[in-house]
């Protein structure tokens, strides 16, 4: 058994897998802690590496691509604090981390790990069901639909739609950009239906605007992860591998398009009929959705 333990957590190898558990120390981002351990198998890693520095130096642990839905789901955008697979190494301790970081090399080279990108999801990803409320609503996934309720701050637009109910089988991906406390993130659900649509995340009934409080709205990527390690692996997308027992999600025509169009532009009237939408929101939407499409 190869072990470090640090303030920031706990990486045991035992030959077979990394064992990553995240410290309880005050310093330690919320995110990590929800998401809490993660069971790395060997045949999802493809390196790892030691970087000692005067002060504090850190393991970094690479991942085959395709092998980790956090990864797929966050596209690399998680702050180095919150990334699960980076671990800060006090200077005293670098000689336990380079133990470490070989003994999971000499693994790699005994058991002839390949490097090619993982036609399959490795590593499980958060139990369901999971629940996360950011500053835009309330993100849902029970493992069969998401569900989004919106917050008393989101877009009147949103508001008045009401909950919105996803099935897993009408998605087609989830794309999640943080919210940086510069610039606001966003969680999107992409379905069948809204593929083309290319609303912004304030107006988008199929997206939460994060906006707030970036420890907690860091959170939605514990959704995100959730829900596309259930989504069929990217690699039946691009023909690499085919996944008998997953359809491929259907891409949709040209007259699926416009259809979808003709129904956004109706609901929106009715939502100007009924005097939700001014005048003003109406004209701006409609014409938001027009260029989406």
């Amino acid at each position: 058994m190869a072990e470090i333990i640090q303030r920031d957590g706990t990486w045991a190898f035992d030959g077979s897998t990394v064992r990553i558990t995240p410290g309880l120390h005050r310093t330690v981002p919320l995110f990590r802690q929800t998401y809490g351990e993660i069971s790395v198998p060997l045949e999802a890693v493809s390196g790892i590496v030691h970087e000692p520095e005067r002060k504090r130096g850190r393991l970094r642990l690479r991942l085959r691509e395709g092998a980790d839905p956090l990864l797929q789901a966050t596209g690399g955008r998680l702050p180095d604090a919150a990334d699960p697979y980076r671990l800060s190494v006090d200077v005293d301790r670098s000689g336990v981390a380079e133990y470490v970081a070989e003994e999971i090399r000499r693994a790699l080279l005994l058991d002839q790990i390949p490097k090619e990108p993982a036609t399959a999801y490795l590593l499980a990803g958060p139990p369901v069901p999971v629940s996360v409320r950011s500053s835009d609503g309330t993100a849902s996934f029970d493992g069969t639909q998401v569900r989004i309720d919106w917050a008393d701050t989101s877009d009147r637009v949103k508001r008045a739609t009401g909950p919105r109910i996803i099935a897993l089988g009408d998605l087609v991906q989830v794309e999640w950009l943080p919210n940086s406390g510069y610039e606001d993130g966003f969680l999107r659900f992409v379905t069948r239906e809204a593929v083309f649509s290319k609303l912004p995340p304030e107006k988008d009934p199929y997206a939460l605007d994060l906006w707030g409080s970036t420890r907690r709205d860091l959170l939605t990527a514990l959704v995100a992860t959730a829900v596309t390690a259930r989504l069929p692996h990217p690699s039946t997308r691009t023909g690499a591998h085919v996944d008998r027992h997953r359809p491929a999600p259907t891409v949709p025509t040209p007259s699926d398009h416009h259809d979808v169009l003709l129904r956004r532009l109706r609901e929106l009237g009715e939502l100007h009929h009924d005097g939700v939408l001014t005048d003003e929101e109406f004209a701006l939407t409609k014409a938001a959705v027009l260029r989406g499409f």
